[in-house]
C-alpha cells in the first residue's frame, strides 16, 4: 500500500480559530479522505506552535501563566476539529517533551556542527509575526509580511548560516520546479530573498522566555521557527527511541501552509532539512486567504466568522462545500452571507437535492423503486452522458491529485448539472406516457448510476451527503461505495430506492439568513 504523509501548519493559539484556520484544515482532510479512498495508508499530522513572546504577552494580559493560555486553546482546538470530524492521526504541541527534547538535540547538533554561531543582532522586529527584519525589506516601515508597526531591538542571539546552504537550495529549486505551488509563490521566494542572497538567520531570543531553552546557554531560547517547523519529525519521533513513523512516511508528500508563512517553508524549512542531512518535503501548497468584502477579516472591523455557529445551522457538510469550493488554487477566496445562502440555496438545494428528488420520485413512480440492471438497448444520449461522466471521473482526480479541489468541486457539480439536463433531454414523463418502457428503464437506470458517481466523489468533503444519496439509493454495503467501482458504469442490479426520499438541504429564506449570518460576524 503506497504511503502518503501531510500536514497542516501547526497553529498559533493567539486567539480563537477563525474560517480561515478551518479552511487549512478541512483542505487537508478532504485530501486525506481521498487519498484513502484511492487506496493510500495516509498520516496526518495537525497541532499547535505554542512558544513565543506573543504567547507570553497574550497569557499575561489575560491573567494565566502561558501553559494555562495554551493548555486551554489546545482544548478549544481538538473541540473545532472534533465538531469539524477532522480524521487527523497525531495532534503534535511544541510544550510537549517529545518535541521540546528534539529541538534541544537539533540545535545542539547544528552548533556542534558550525551551522549556528553566536553574534548580536540588531534589526527591525514584528512581533506578530515573530520575525526581524532589514531597513530594506520593511514596506512603509511597517512588517511587509503583515502590515504591523515593528519595533527596534538588539540583542545577543545566535545565528544560523543561511549562505552555507543558498546555492544548494537554488539547484534543488531547480532540480524539482514543482517543489513549491503553486508556481507564483515560488517566483516570490526566488526573486525577492534567494537571488538577492540570503542573510543568516538569528535562532535564538534573550528578550523573553516562553520557548525551548538553548541546553549550552540557558538565557536563550530557540527562535519560534526552528522551534515550530521541525514539529513535522519530531511527531514522527524523529531521534526518539521509537522513529518508526519517520522511517515509514518522511519525507512528508505534502505540507500545507497558508500564503503568510511559505517564506518560513520554502527556505527556511529545507535549509534545516539540508543541514540535518535529512530528505526534503517532496511539495509545499502555499494556499491564498478566506477574505472579506472590506479585506482581511479583523475583529476591529467587526467582520471575523467562525466555524461553529456556521456549522451548527447550516450542517457541517455545507460549512465544507463553501469554503472548499470559493478558494480557487492560488487565488484569495471571500466570504460573504449573500455568497454562503446563495451556494446553499442553488447548488446544494437546487442542483443536487432536487436530483436526488426527482430522480426517487420517477424512479418510484415509474418502476415501483426498482433498477434491475444496465439496460439492454441503450440511446446514443444515453451512451453521451456515459462517456461524459467517465471523463468527469478523471478530471476530479487529476484535480485532487494536484490540489486544485475548488475545480475538483466544480467538476462534479458539472455531472450534478449534466446529469439534470439529462432529465430534460430524455423527457421521462413523456416516455411514460408513449410507454416507451426500456428508454424509459435505461434512463432510470442512467440518473441513478449517476448520483451513485456524485454521492462518491463528493465523500471527500462531504461525508454525510454521501452516504444519505447512497442509502437513498439503496446502494449496497461493500464495492459499489467505493471509488474504484467508479471504473464501470454497469455494476448496478437489483436497486430499490427508498420509497419517501429524505430532503438533503431544504430552501433557505434569502434575506432572513443573510441577517442571521451577518450576526454572526464580530
Amino acid at each position: 500500500m503506497p504511503k502518503f504523509y501531510l500536514t497542516t501548519p501547526i497553529y498559533y493559539p493567539s486567539g480563537k480559530f477563525h474560517i480561515g484556520t478551518a479552511y487549512t484544515t478541512t483542505l487537508a482532510d478532504a485530501i486525506k479522505k481521498y487519498k484513502q479512498a484511492r487506496g493510500y495508508d495516509v498520516y496526518l499530522l495537525t497541532g499547535m506552535d505554542e512558544h513565543g513572546q506573543k504567547i507570553q504577552q497574550v497569557a499575561e494580559n489575560a491573567g494565566k501563566t502561558p501553559q494555562e493560555h495554551v493548555d486551554q486553546m489546545a482544548e478549544e482546538a481538538k473541540k473545532l476539529w472534533k465538531l469539524m470530524e477532522i480524521d487527523y492521526d497525531d495532534f503534535i504541541r511544541t510544550t510537549e517533551p517529545r518535541h521540546e527534547k528534539v529541538v534541544e538535540e537539533i540545535f545542539d547538533r547544528l552548533m556542534e556542527q558550525g551551522d549556528i554561531y553566536l553574534s548580536e543582532y540588531e534589526g527591525w522586529y514584528c512581533m506578530p509575526c515573530e520575525t526581524y527584519f532589514t531597513e530594506t525589506q520593511l514596506v512603509d516601515g511597517k512588517c511587509p509580511e503583515c502590515g504591523r508597526e515593528v519595533k527596534k531591538m538588539k540583542e545577543e542571539s545566535y545565528f544560523f548560516n543561511m549562505k552555507k546552504y543558498a546555492n544548494r537550495l537554488i539547484d534543488f529549486y531547480n532540480q524539482n520546479p514543482n517543489f513549491i505551488l503553486p508556481e507564483s509563490r515560488k517566483n516570490e521566494l526566488f526573486n525577492n530573498f534567494l537571488k538577492p542572497g540570503l542573510e543568516d538567520l538569528c535562532v535564538s531570543r534573550t528578550s523573553f522566555d516562553w520557548g525551548v531553552k538553548v541546553r549550552k546557554d540557558p538565557k536563550h531560547v530557540v527562535y519560534v521557527w526552528l522551534d515550530a517547523l521541525t514539529n513535522y519529525i519530531t511527531a514522527l519521533g524523529y531521534l526518539s527511541e521509537d522513529d518508526s513513523l519517520m522511517q515509514k512516511y518522511w519525507p512528508a508528500d505534502i505540507h500545507l501552509v497558508g500564503k503568510d508563512i511559505i517564506r518560513f517553508h520554502g527556505i527556511y524549512w529545507p535549509i534545516f532539512l539540508m543541514a540535518l542531512n535529512l530528505p526534503l518535503p517532496k511539495q509545499i501548497y502555499a494556499h491564498g486567504w478566506i477574505m472579506m468584502k472590506d479585506g482581511k477579516m479583523s475583529k476591529s472591523k467587526g467582520n471575523v466568522i467562525y466555524p461553529e455557529p456556521l456549522i451548527e445551522r447550516y450542517g457541517l457538510d455545507a460549512f465544507k462545500y463553501f469554503i472548499l469550493k470559493e478558494m480557487s488554487y492560488s487565488q484569495d477566496g471571500t466570504f460573504t452571507p449573500e455568497g454562503f445562502i446563495e451556494r446553499y440555496n442553488f447548488d446544494l438545494c437546487n442542483d443536487l437535492g432536487n436530483l436526488l428528488n426527482r430522480t426517487i420520485g420517477m424512479v418510484n413512480k415509474y418502476f415501483g423503486g426498482e433498477i434491475k440492471s444496465y439496460p439492454q438497448n441503450v440511446s446514443s444520449l444515453d451512451k453521451e452522458l456515459e462517456n461524459f461522466s467517465n471523463g468527469i471521473i478523471h478530471s476530479v482526480e487529476d484535480y485532487f491529485d494536484t490540489y486544485h479541489i475548488s475545480q475538483a468541486i466544480a467538476e462534479t457539480w458539472n455531472l450534478v448539472s449534466r446529469t439534470n439536463k439529462y432529465i430534460d433531454e430524455t423527457m421521462p414523463w413523456v416516455l411514460f406516457k408513449e410507454e416507451k418502457t426500456e428508454e424509459l428503464q435505461s434512463v432510470m437506470y442512467h440518473l441513478v448510476e449517476n448520483l451513485r458517481r456524485i454521492a462518491i466523489l463528493i465523500s471527500p468533503y462531504m461525508v454525510h451527503t454521501s452516504q444519505k444519496i447512497l442509502d437513498q439509493l439503496s446502494i449496497p454495503q461493500g464495492s459499489l461505495r467505493t471509488w474504484d467501482s467508479m471504473g464501470k458504469y454497469d455494476e448496478l442490479k437489483d436497486i430499490k430506492v427508498t420509497e419517501k426520499p429524505e430532503v438533503l438541504f431544504a430552501r433557505l429564506e434569502q434575506e432572513t439568513e443573510i441577517e442571521v449570518i451577518k450576526n454572526m460576524m464580530k
